[in-house]
């Protein structure tokens, strides 16, 4: 079937017809546009969302990650954020193979329909012509043929009245005769445009008409078959990426496959676990024979190792282990009453001052550090936690150390390559400007080496100290014994963990943290002399004016009894009835291992 025999007579209709067809194809190039704007949105939206639940570096939620639970979370994100990828090839690519080269054909499909039209009005104008001087032939045929009978019929006239001249007959007659030449030459004129005229017709009709329309209608076709293909292009840009979106979804599967429930109860064990052991039995007090209370090893009312506090029964003890202790009940317990001035004051601010103000208490120093570590802070030896805990962030901090250590001597290794380089060639640079740079990364690794020394000592020492597993928990009448001596000096070596997680440092009885504050002077009255561990020079002249502190003098020599545990107070001794602390900034210490406590007599070195 053609359109130019079947709508020979159509034009205006294909006209319409065919713009139709090209408003088709925008419309669904706009339909494609929309499309690959809402995967881009999509793709955005999904890689916003996997972003919002990544976690944060140097966080607390990266940490948390180490469980397979949030592991396989945090591999879903990962995946989203791969699929949301793939919905931004299928934008690509639909832009590229569809967008792109449709508009670019519906500009080549204006064109050419315009130039078929153009054609085709040109055809219909010609025929139009043809057509006009066809009538305009005809038209003039009719007149000649009307003036020659009229000219005939006066010639007629003129001829039968006798009373017309022999001349005006012949002049009649020569109009008649040239009325009928003229007459002849019109007809004559007519004919020939008439036969011009239905050559022209059959060939607009036949030929040119169905040409241009043939090309119309291939015209259209191809752009049908066209937006036909882009359809199945816009099927199979979608295909293509179900295999790796089908990939993703089974990565989210293997990961929630690999979630083990027992894997990270253990994690937690590991996280939490402080490395003590429970305390045992609590022994019956027959409290009809003088005798002394007995106490907990491993409970919060340890005394010191070497100390002999008596139990005090002041107050009504409740009878609850430490797990059920308030901790600012019992901080208030230790500031005593509050006067009414106090009362108004925070309670963090009544214990600094509590603890300016006696610095002998090491253990209340102690619990201060504590306090402060809450805050953010704490010590580097990370004393401040249970033994387990301490072990795992000391092991943490080697392993960090260990790879600083690497990657500067990486760097070294680097450093002297290109020395090398520089050496054999000197054109492409100054060997000696490198050597300050080698110098400091050596003097970096010694540090790092240093500091991983330190660190693997403590580690060594936290070890050492951890409870075997075969140990049982004791609970003791009377005095704790100390069983390491060389943690005699340390409250560091008397720790356990607080209910919070934090490490706290056990010094008195469980009795004497429910006593006024005003007892605990007593407490320490009947301590045994510390050993000495070490001298030190006093480099300031420094007035003990509080309680617990000592006077010294610039240049005086006195004995250590007891390092800083971080809080700036350094105990001393000057003989064996003058001992108490001054700062550390104070005084130059000079540790000995080997040190006797043999008073040797007191000396001043000038300056």
């Amino acid at each position: 079937m053609s359109w130019g025999t079947e709508l020979w007579d159509q034009f205006d209709n294909l006209e319409k017809h065919t713009q139709w067809g090209i408003d088709v194809l925008e419309k669904y190039i706009k339909f494609v546009k929309e499309r690959t704007e809402i995967e881009l949105s999509y793709a955005k939206q999904l890689r916003n969302l996997s972003k919002k639940y990544q976690p944060k570096k140097n966080s607390k939620e990266e940490e948390e990650y180490r469980y397979t639970s949030t592991r396989a979370f945090l591999a879903t994100l990962n995946e989203m954020n791969d699929y949301a990828g793939q919905h931004e090839v299928i934008s690509e690519n639909m832009t590229s193979l569809i967008t792109a080269e449709l508009t670019r054909y519906v500009q080549e499909l204006k064109q050419e329909r315009k130039s078929h039209f153009h054609d085709g009005r040109k055809a219909q104008q010609h025929i139009e012509t043809c057509w006009k001087q066809l009538e305009a032939s005809k038209r003039r045929f009719e007149r000649d043929c009307k003036e020659a009978d009229r000219a005939q019929q006066y010639f007629e006239k003129m001829d039968a009245d006798i009373n017309v001249t022999k001349a005006d007959v012949e002049k009649a007659r020569q109009q008649a005769q040239l009325r009928h030449q003229m007459a002849e030459d019109s007809k004559a004129e007519y004919s020939s445009t008439l036969q011009k005229f239905n050559s022209e017709q059959h060939e607009h009709y036949y030929t040119h008409i169905p040409n241009i329309f043939q090309k119309i209608q291939e015209m259209e076709e191809r752009r049908i078959v066209r937006i036909g293909e882009s359809m199945k292009t816009f099927a199979k840009v979608d295909r293509q990426v179900i295999p790796i979106i089908g990939k993703c979804l089974d990565e989210i599967t293997k990961a929630a496959e690999s979630v083990d429930h027992k894997n990270d109860s253990q994690m937690v064990i590991e996280a939490f676990k402080s490395g003590f052991e429970p305390p045992g039995d609590v022994d019956f007090e027959d409290f009809t024979q003088p005798m002394k209370r007995t106490v907990s090893e491993s409970s919060l009312s340890n005394s010191r190792g070497d100390g002999k506090s008596e139990p005090k029964f002041g107050s009504k003890s409740k009878g609850k282990l430490w797990p059920f202790i308030k901790k600012n009940k019992i901080i208030e317990t230790l500031l005593g009453t509050k006067s009414p001035k106090q009362q108004k004051e925070p309670l963090s601010h009544r214990f600094n001052e509590f603890m300016t103000s006696k610095p002998k208490i090491h253990c209340f120093r102690s619990l201060k550090r504590g306090l402060s570590l809450k805050l953010g802070a704490g010590p580097e030896d990370f004393s401040n936690l249970p033994p387990e805990q301490r072990r795992k962030k000391l092991q943490q901090k080697v392993d960090e150390l260990n790879r600083d250590i690497q990657k500067e001597m990486d760097s070294r290794d680097a450093l002297t390559k290109m020395k090398d380089v520089y050496i054999k060639n000197p054109q492409m640079g100054d060997a000696a400007s490198v050597d300050h740079r080698l110098a400091e990364l050596g003097q970096n690794i010694e540090k790092l080496r240093l500091e991983v020394q330190k660190f693997e000592g403590w580690l060594a020492e936290v070890e050492g100290r951890l409870p075997a597993r075969s140990e049982q928990p004791r609970r003791q009448s009377g005095v704790y014994e100390a069983q390491n001596p060389s943690g005699v000096n340390s409250c560091a070596q008397d720790r356990e963990s607080s209910p919070d997680g934090s490490y706290t440092e056990e010094q008195s009885q469980e009795t004497e943290m429910k006593v006024p504050a005003t007892d605990f002077d007593d407490e320490f009255d009947d301590e045994e002399p510390l050993p000495t561990i070490g001298t030190c020079k006093a480099l300031y002249t420094f007035e003990g004016q509080n309680e617990g502190t000592i006077s010294v003098a610039e240049g005086e020599m006195l004995y250590v009894i007891e390092e800083d545990k971080g809080d700036g107070w350094t105990r001393i001794r000057r003989n064996e009835d003058e001992e108490g602390y001054v700062p550390t900034s104070y005084v130059e210490v000079y540790l000995d291992k080997n040190a006797k406590d043999v008073h040797k007599p007191l000396q001043k070195i000038s300056e």
